[in-house]
């Protein structure tokens, strides 16, 4: 459970990631439309996971690498954003957000079950 400082620090975090991704870095990244889906927060406020959408791109593994590799610049960004709020910036490791692609397949899953219809209640009354 996140106490409510590491709640507010990850909003802050994905407010301010998601205007570099969408505005600021944009050009680093092909103008690919990159999402920041959510945040998550060490206890002591050092390492934030942070989860990553993206739209228009054909190979996302790549783009990921690409961010991982542009990490330092984007922190640099980061940190020049919430200077005034956090004492120190955590360190920032990325992810594929990938719970559409499962909310897809469970999606799929249920389609294609085969459930049989209730009995009527006239049935259930005579038995």
């Amino acid at each position: 459970m996140e106490s409510k400082r590491q709640q507010k620090v990850a909003r802050v975090l994905q407010k301010d990631l998601s205007e570099i991704f969408q505005r600021d870095a944009r050009h680093l990244f092909n103008g690919a439309f990159i999402t920041v889906t959510s945040v998550r927060i060490s206890p002591d406020l050092s390492i934030a996971r942070v989860y990553l959408s993206f739209l228009a791109v054909k190979n996302r593994e790549m783009l990921l690498d690409l961010i991982r590799e542009k990490g330092r610049s984007i922190r640099q960004q980061l940190a020049d954003r919430v200077r005034h709020q956090l004492r120190i910036v955590p360190e920032l490791n990325f992810y594929i957000d990938d719970t559409a692609d499962y909310a897809a397949k469970m999606d799929a899953l249920f389609a294609n079950l085969d459930i049989p219809p209730a009995p009527a209640e006239e049935e259930e009354e005579t038995q």
